[in-house]
């Protein structure tokens, strides 16, 4: 039995979404879904509880940085990160590749591996496919990622061709390393760059290999929505129907609703928790900077519609008030309703596919929120 197992419950008449359930050894997840990006082992301010509360069914881990603390040899003694970070439900880590290359200032690709610098402390140090399955089976993640390299935006045609090759024998290592296959499954990463044609190549290739899972890598590098949307659309057919896709680092309402329509089923963002530091929250009429003069006297909740923790309990006035103080009280309530906010948007979603409307539901959802989110474009 494969650890992990994509379930197709019904396509969306008027959209071609995908209704489904992911079966992993730590649960259910419902998809299309959100997964809230927890790096350290931890979603930043947020507890299990309260996660929980919210239905998260699953959050992200990086390999990287629990690479260089605490260090995978810990979190292993510890039981595994479930245990480590006390959360029972799946948890999905990324192979650190991306972070390699773009945290690092100081890397050198060769055929084995990435050589590059700590970006806390400058120690040299070295990843390859081995290793990052090393890391991930030490980690004990429900899902992990096969080490690839991301090519920068823009790229020249011929190195996105060369980096695309790369990372498909890098996945045939990851598979040949990779011990924990009863429960732990191991997701491919579809690169290509901007290129329909190298796209094509790459799903060809990694579509061989048979993953229980796909991701489209290399997208919200920097690109434009639009043509984020024209790669997707090339990308996702070549996929396997029956199993799980996954648009990784995109988390904005809108490309959660074009991505969701374009037959992905999970996305990844850090998103709605890095806005909330800022202040910055998103309601069902669009995004709201919560320190702004206007909220200094205003006692009604960040949204109406909302019916999260910090809407049902606070005002914008006194969320500005704690903000403006530095308080980490607001930065944990702006945390909490920008999660809640895109794992309501989701369930909604679902239901929209249910009852073969999410076109309709796009333009209704567009119509209060603004048809576009421009912060940094995703």
């Amino acid at each position: 039995m494969a650890a992990v197992r994509y379930e197709l419950i019904k396509t969306c008449k008027q959209s071609g979404a995908r209704l489904g359930r992911l079966h992993t050894p730590h649960g259910v997840i419902d998809t299309p879904t959100f997964m809230p990006v927890g790096t350290q082992a931890t979603v930043k301010t947020m507890s299990p509880e309260e996660l929980k509360q919210m239905d998260a069914h699953i959050i992200l881990s990086n390999t990287y940085h629990l690479f260089l603390r605490p260090g995978h040899d810990i979190v292993r003694e510890a039981g595994g990160l479930h245990k480590f970070m006390n959360w029972d439900r799946p948890i999905l880590t990324d192979s650190g590749g991306f972070q390699v290359f773009s945290l690092s200032a100081m890397r050198k690709i060769t055929e084995e591996g990435v050589h590059f610098r700590n970006h806390l402390n400058g120690d040299k140090l070295f990843i390859s496919p081995e290793i990052a399955m090393e890391i991930q089976n030490a980690l004990g993640s429900d899902i992990m990622m096969a080490f690839d390299e991301c090519p920068p935006y823009p790229a020249t045609y011929e190195y996105v061709d060369q980096s695309l090759e790369r990372t498909t024998r890098w996945a045939e290592r990851c598979l040949a390393s990779h011990k924990r296959t009863d429960d732990q499954a191991l997701f491919g990463i579809v690169q290509g760059g901007m290129f329909a044609d190298l796209r094509k190549k790459s799903a060809s290739q990694l579509t061989s290999l048979d993953f229980p899972g796909y991701a489209i890598g290399g997208l919200s590098v920097g690109e434009s929505k639009e043509l984020m949307y024209e790669m997707l659309e090339c990308t996702v057919p070549l996929l396997p129907a029956q199993k799980a896709r996954y648009l990784m680092g995109v988390g904005s309402p809108d490309a959660l609703l074009e991505g969701s329509i374009r037959g992905v089923d999970m996305f990844d963002c850090v998103l709605p928790t890095r806005i909330a530091r800022n202040g910055t929250v998103m309601t069902s009429g669009g995004r709201l900077v919560v320190k702004g003069a206007k909220n200094a006297r205003d006692f009604g909740p960040l949204d109406p519609a909302c019916s999260c923790y910090t809407c049902t309990n606070y005002s914008r006035a006194y969320l500005r008030h704690l903000l403006k103080a530095d308080e980490t009280f607001g930065i944990r309530l702006t945390t909490y309703h920008n999660l809640h906010f895109l794992l309501e948007l989701m369930r909604n979603v679902r239901q929209a596919i249910a009852e073969d409307r999410l076109l309709d539901f796009r333009d209704e959802f567009f119509d209060r929120y603004g048809m576009k989110d421009n912060d940094r474009g995703f």
